[in-house]
């Protein structure tokens, strides 16, 4: 096959050993590949019989799927670039034990935790999320598995009893591998930061609001969801490590004393902005691994907390989480504060620049604020 490129044989040689012209094609070059030849357009035309008309909208429609076809032919290719690092290459071979017609287009994301890759399965868009090779041997192995698992059960959840908001659908899971394939749904996240420097517009913020509160208000017919916090430890850990004084843990144990007998909520658990793709059917959850039942407010203190450019939707978040009365109130005040708690812990570390202390300095006044509020809830109490 390759004899020519190696032997040096002569040009008439490989003059006769060229395949014949394809019908259609130009003297000299051989066959045009599958799919993309080039006919006379006059083979083409619909010849009608005598006496009836051409029918130009069979014609066209025809045309159209020529085009399609076309078009999903260049779409399919694979792009070599996916295939580059190790730690794909594991993901693409679990992926593969489950779906085996997966065909991988993009990484859109490989991180310490978390690879997701883009791709197709037949003519469906889909996105897989696979446990990182990093994480496997990582130190908190155990913990991101039982949260891998815990999402997994949720999607099947979700497959039994529908939420009343839009979300990925599931197409497959591997529990023991780690692996989760969804539909890809067309959208753009909220946000692409954590703590995003230019906020959502006010539509786009009212329609996150009310696909959360929508969530909150749902109670699912199903025992998957347990509750992911302890609220009294959580507090005792911020207090044993000087991020709470001894009067900020009196206060908020004062209020959960207060809080006993409030039914829990339902959570989403992570509502960052950049975990709520905007659809045009409007917002969509992804990432369910901390899904489950919270004190209520718990997704509002979430976005309060990293919110912090954008005034009119923090007021907008505060009224909605007082909507409910005192004990609403107490509740999205507790949430907020630990809140506020872990994101301080989590970005004030050594080495940061300066856009990072900009936002460590505006996560310690809001903790203040809210330390006052709370201060505040338990003298009015």
């Amino acid at each position: 096959m390759y004899s020519s490129a190696t032997t040096g044989t002569s040009t008439q040689t490989r003059t006769a050993l060229r395949p014949p012209t394809a019908v259609g094609g130009r003297a000299g070059q051989g066959p045009a590949p599958r799919g993309t030849e080039f006919r006379d357009p006059r083979a083409l035309a619909v010849r009608p019989p005598a006496g009836r008309p051409v029918d130009q909208l069979a014609a066209r429609a025809g045309a159209e799927r020529l085009l399609r076809g076309r078009a999903e032919t260049v779409v399919d290719r694979v792009d070599p670039a996916t295939l580059q690092t190790p730690g794909v290459r594991a993901a693409l071979a679990n992926i593969a034990r489950i779906c085996p017609a997966f065909l991988p287009r993009q990484v859109l994301r490989e991180g310490s935790r978390h690879i997701l890759i883009a791709g197709t399965i037949g003519r469906a868009a889909v996105v897989a999320k696979c446990l990182a090779p990093q994480a496997v041997r990582g130190e908190q192995f155990q913990q991101l598995v039982e949260r891998f698992h815990h999402e997994v059960a949720v999607y099947r959840a979700f497959v039994r009893h529908r939420p009343p908001i839009r979300m990925p659908r599931l197409v497959a899971a591997d529990h023991d591998r780690c692996v989760l394939v969804l539909e890809r749904v067309p959208g753009r996240p909220a946000a692409r930061e954590r703590h995003p420097v230019n906020a959502p517009t006010p539509g786009e913020v009212r329609a996150v609001l009310g696909a959360v509160r929508t969530l909150n208000l749902w109670r699912p017919p199903t025992d998957v969801f347990g509750k992911p916090l302890d609220y009294q430890l959580e507090i005792a850990r911020f207090h044993s490590v000087g991020q709470l004084t001894d009067r900020d843990a009196g206060d908020l144990r004062g209020l959960l004393h207060g809080l006993a007998h409030t039914p829990l909520q339902l959570c989403h658990g992570d509502a960052l902005l950049g975990n709520m793709l905007l659809a045009p059917s409007g917002p969509v959850l992804v990432d369910w691994e901390e899904a489950g039942w919270y004190l209520p407010g718990y997704d509002l203190a979430v976005l309060w907390s990293v919110l912090s450019g954008d005034t009119a939707a923090r007021r907008q978040i505060s009224q909605l989480a007082q909507s409910g009365g005192t004990v609403a109130r107490d509740a999205f005040l507790v949430n907020l504060v630990l809140v506020l708690m872990r994101e301080i812990r989590l970005h004030d570390v050594p080495g940061a620049g300066e856009e990072q202390r900009i936002m460590i300095r505006r996560l310690y006044d809001d903790a203040a604020l809210a330390r006052r509020a709370v201060r505040a809830a338990v003298g009015t109490r």
